[in-house]
């Protein structure tokens, strides 16, 4: 992950609030949220764009840096016309980062990091300190960058999204008939998670619309977790505690993995090791120790 990221702020749950509603942007700051993230694009229609501005930049300068630190803001897509006002009028308010919908690519990332940067500069802000998370499949031309995106500046976490891929597709639904992904679906989510790999940030599973069905919920963030994901959107504050739980590792997974990690320090210079009737290798040292990185500084 890219030196942008703050150590200090877990990520993961990423709890969507309107930003044209200051009692839900109130609710979820003051939630269990690893990240809020104040939104000013499908949340807000076009006339109430400019009002929404003025609400999260006010609401922002009210809270302490700290505080500031996990409010986010999702912009306008770069190819629309409100990108460059909503920064204009967001950034002197410091936000904890951006998320940019519909990138288009690494591109995309480097346009929005020049607009940041130019503005950071004007208000008196370290250049580059604002980072940035990405929704990189929401148009089909998009899923063919996924590849791209790496050493993009403030990059630190990429997303996917599978309603506006839908909409880019002139598709009926997203689903097919036992209520899962399509496969297209699948196919951007794995191109997401395998992107962020190859760029060195943090990969976050798009949301779950159904909020009012926890126990599918928890099913489908302990599996993209299994898959490498390491956070999840959220639309409900209902869904914040059980993305929390799903991808924080368990007491057993932690003692495990310290396990692995204190046997082949005792065994230096093997390849592979027997352990519980099996056999360990090196990728299992490498998974041992990103898992215990999530939980020890």
């Amino acid at each position: 992950m890219t030196d942008n990221s703050n150590p200090q702020i877990r990520m993961r749950s990423w709890l969507f609030a309107p930003g044209d509603s200051e009692k839900k942007m109130t609710k979820a700051a003051e939630g269990d949220a690893d990240i809020v993230i104040f939104d000013l694009e499908d949340a807000v229609v076009e006339s109430g764009k400019a009002d929404a501005r003025m609400a999260i930049a006010e609401f922002l300068n009210g809270r302490s840096d700290a505080e500031r630190a996990r409010l986010w803001v999702r912009v306008n897509p770069l190819d629309g016309a409100w990108t460059a006002d909503d920064l204009a009028a967001i950034m002197p308010a410091c936000p904890g980062g951006i998320m940019l919908p519909k990138s288009r690519g690494r591109h995309d990332v480097e346009e929005l990091d020049r607009q940041m940067t130019a503005l950071e500069l004007e208000n008196g802000i370290e250049p580059g300190s604002t980072p940035v998370i990405a929704l990189v499949t929401e148009t089909a031309a998009a899923m063919f960058t996924t590849g791209d995106y790496g050493d993009a500046p403030r990059l630190v976490a990429m997303t996917w999204g599978a309603e506006d891929l839908a909409d880019s597709l002139g598709a009926q639904s997203n689903k097919d008939f036992e209520g899962d992904f399509a496969f297209t679906y699948k196919l951007a989510r794995s191109l997401c998670l395998l992107g962020a790999a190859a760029a060195e940030v943090l990969p976050v599973e798009t949301i779950d619309t159904n909020f009012r069905d926890p126990e599918a919920l928890r099913k489908r963030a302990i599996e993209v977790r299994r898959q490498g994901y390491r956070g999840m959107l959220a639309i409900h504050p209902a869904q914040v505690p059980v993305i929390n739980e799903a991808f924080s590792p368990s007491d057993e997974e932690i003692a495990e993995a310290r396990e692995i990690v204190a046997l082949f320090e005792q065994n230096p210079g093997v390849g592979t090791i027997g352990w519980h009737g099996g056999m360990l290798d090196r990728p299992h040292l490498s998974r041992a120790r990103q898992l215990l990185a999530q939980v020890e500084d």
